[in-house]
């Protein structure tokens, strides 16, 4: 009788095929993040919350300036200007999609040709500015794979702010949230705009009701807040050159209110048209600037 039977050595093929087979599905890494590519910030940013940033962004220098937090990480290669990108290393990056927003609609014919492109509006006519921060983040969470982190992000931004009204429910303070264009005139930030959505849900107030633009804000000259005498006035960083000496020699600025009575503080760096990143950002600062004399810490 022969030692081994003529199938066995068959069978115990199979049978070594089949288990490391099982054990190699059980032991394969997950299927790699999609490589993603946008001329947006908000995007970016957004990107960079859920733990997926974008291998190439538009603009990097400026999105240090402007948006600061989050951080790009040391890898994220610049890809040009954000109204023209450079179309050579696009290509090398070979993205599986180039995502954009409606503003940039007009690059789509050409990005198109390198990678499927997404446009995912946050700001736009219409609804309300905090639902399209929801639609966005989960749309840009969806096309990251990570659509669990994206409800995660939302739901612990609802609980932050919710928990800093407790510092300012009892203040009725109203805010005028300005950035400087220069020293004579500023964008000051209302009806659908990021910063108003973030104030009202701190349980604060803001002072500027007057009919905004697209993006939330209106543009004025500096001597319009002088009608306005207790309001807190918040300014957002980056100043342009120049314009902190500017304001030490005028005596437009030196006149108002909000100056003589020194009813203002400086908030380093959030993008205004920012996403869940920004407003949780401005929230924190905002808060900080707010509260730093006092002698109780705020719990939120």
């Amino acid at each position: 009788m022969p030692l081994f039977h003529p199938f066995f050595p068959l069978s115990a093929f199979l049978f070594v095929f089949l288990f490391c087979s099982s054990v190699t599905a059980q032991e394969a890494p997950a299927t790699s993040a999609p490589r993603l590519v946008t001329v947006d910030w908000t995007i970016a940013e957004t990107l960079i919350e859920l733990g997926a940033p974008p291998v190439g962004l538009a603009q990097t220098a400026s999105y240090r300036n402007w948006v600061r937090a989050p951080e790009l990480p040391s890898g994220v290669i610049d890809i040009g200007l954000r109204s023209q990108p450079n179309r050579e290393l696009l290509m090398q990056l070979k993205p599986d999609q180039i995502l954009i927003s409606p503003m940039f609609s007009t690059l789509e014919p050409v990005l198109s040709s390198i990678a499927p492109v997404t446009s995912i509006p946050m700001y736009q006519p219409g609804g309300d500015v905090w639902e399209h921060l929801y639609q966005a983040t989960r749309r840009i969470a969806s096309v990251a794979g990570r659509p669990e982190k994206g409800d995660q992000l939302l739901t612990g931004l609802e609980t932050y702010l919710s928990s800093l009204t407790t510092c300012f429910k009892k203040e009725n303070q109203q805010l005028l949230v300005v950035q400087f264009i220069d020293d004579r005139h500023m964008r000051i930030y209302g009806k659908q705009s990021l910063f108003d959505a973030v104030i009202t849900r701190m349980g604060l107030s803001n002072a500027w009701q007057e009919e905004t633009n697209y993006w939330g804000f209106s543009t004025i000259a500096i001597e319009r807040l002088a009608k306005y005498h207790y309001a807190q006035l918040v300014i957002v960083e980056p100043l342009p050159v120049g314009v902190l000496k500017q304001l030490s020699q005028s005596k437009i600025w030196s006149a108002l209110p909000v100056v003589q009575q020194k009813n203002y503080v400086y908030l380093p760096p959030v993008w205004s048209f920012g996403g869940i990143a920004s407003a949780r950002r401005f929230a924190s600062e905002l808060a900080k600037a707010l509260l730093q004399d006092r002698s109780v810490p705020c719990e939120g």
